[in-house]
């Protein structure tokens, strides 16, 4: 039996697909071990969205060939889609780089009797036409599965790297997400994050006549016990019909995470977005408008390049102006091979930081004020784990507010009734409803 370990870096997409690799392993046999023990074969699941991202992935190949120089290693993901030379350099000894078009072949790669010295499984990702097949028979230590539609962009932003490590969009035909989610549902699994690179492309690339917005509808229709978050959407893709689905059915869940970049319309056109800021504040104003207890969060980058301190305000007093619940916010990061890596004025790193920490500022600001918004709800939270230190549950709403509350251990994996009590140190507390019952003398 041979002793696998698997190590992941960015995205949902790359965590549903090292997910498939656990799955097919343990299907030959395998046993999955953590990543810091003794093991023939290592797997790195590497990302490359940003240098920070490209800098730990380099660090993780590095230490795992100098720890373990008798194993087999095996790097994946976009790091080694952009840069296998890099990976060859940092090896000096066998190595199997899988590129990300060809990730259903890394098992057999990996588990190959008598390997060459190297195994380069890398191809053109930009020619690839369909998406990669990589059944997931379960989501080890999870509680949330990720449901993998759709991967690749078309998009090409200039700042972003993504469309050259992913290829274009490709979507997963409608019976093999559909037999995807029965898996995950016989599993157990009570929420799935519907994920991919661009889940709004999701069927434009197939004959089936699926869109997101049918999917979304025949997976709320076929799975009422489950609940169905969308991971990310495009502001140019929230549209009357998405609006209607969340009205309309209760397992899809009221959060929508939309990403802006930038509130100023000169940097939106440099970075290629398809959008005005006055366009983004209509999506947002008239998501709130219809459905007001939707959680909506934003992605902002800071710092690109030759962004000038009226243009970083004017993205600032946008989202201050907007409904909007929680920021993720971004310094600008140069990736060669992008468009944005040649624009003059790239802005040193204390610009960047400053703008950064003014966002994040806002952040805290936007979230302290959507949990008070949201104080004697009575919220259903999926509990995901006990905190270690506090010994609190801790898990999230439909809205996505991340709530601890006392409660015992068999609640984990659960979706229970959770009044959001009060808010301490940013931290929402909460109380089980059936406690309140208790307290007030109150049949369950």
């Amino acid at each position: 039996m041979k002793r696998i370990a698997i190590a992941t870096l960015g995205c949902k997409v790359n965590q549903f697909e090292s997910a498939a690799f656990a799955s097919g392993f343990e299907a030959r046999g395998c046993e999955l071990v953590p990543f810091q023990a003794e093991a023939d074969v290592y797997v790195i699941n590497t990302c490359t969205v940003t240098a920070k991202a490209g800098q730990q992935s380099r660090q993780m190949i590095r230490r795992v060939l100098h720890e373990h120089p008798g194993a087999r290693i095996v790097v994946t993901g976009c790091y080694a889609q952009m840069d296998p030379e890099t990976v060859l350099n940092l090896a000096e000894q066998p190595v199997a780089i899988v590129g990300n078009g060809n990730k259903h072949r890394l098992v057999a790669a990996a588990l190959a009797e008598h390997p060459p010295d190297l195994v380069l499984l890398m191809g053109k990702i930009r020619e690839k036409k369909e998406i990669c097949p990589l059944p997931v028979t379960r989501f080890r230590d999870r509680t949330r599965a990720y449901l993998r539609i759709q991967d690749g962009c078309d998009n090409f932003c200039s700042y972003c790297i993504v469309p050259y490590t992913r290829g274009p969009s490709r979507s997963l035909p409608l019976a093999g997400v559909l037999e995807q989610a029965r898996v995950f549902t016989d599993q157990g699994y009570r929420e799935l994050v519907i994920t991919g690179i661009n889940v709004g492309k999701y069927g434009l690339d197939l004959a089936e006549g699926e869109t997101i917005y049918t999917l979304l509808d025949r997976l709320c229709r076929a799975l009422p016990a489950c609940r169905l978050r969308l991971s990310s959407i495009e502001p140019t893709e929230v549209n009357d019909a998405l609006l209607e689905l969340l009205g309309r059915h209760p397992n899809l869940m009221p959060h929508l995470h939309i990403p802006l970049q930038s509130g100023d319309d000169t940097i939106l056109a440099r970075m290629n977005r398809r959008y005005t800021r006055a366009e983004f504040a209509a999506v947002i104003h008239r998501v709130h408008r219809a459905l007001p207890a939707v959680t909506i969060g934003c992605d902002v980058l800071g710092g690109f390049p030759g962004e000038t301190e009226a243009e970083a305000a004017n993205t600032y007093a946008l989202l201050a102006d907007l409904p909007v619940g929680y920021l993720h916010v971004f310094p600008y990061s140069r990736r060669p091979g992008t468009l944005a890596a040649s624009f003059d004025r790239q802005l040193p790193g204390p610009v960047k930081e400053e703008r950064v920490r003014r966002l994040r500022g806002l952040d805290a600001v936007k979230r302290q004020a959507l949990y008070q918004a949201n104080v004697g709800r009575v919220l259903r939270v999926l509990v995901e784990r006990r905190q270690a230190k506090s010994g609190l549950l801790q898990g999230f709403s439909e809205n996505y507010l991340p709530l601890v509350f006392a409660g015992a251990t068999p609640l984990i994996r659960r979706v229970v009734p959770v009044r959001l009590d009060a808010v301490a140190d940013g931290q929402p507390l909460g109380i089980l409803a059936e406690d309140l019952l208790e307290e007030s003398g109150q049949t369950r």
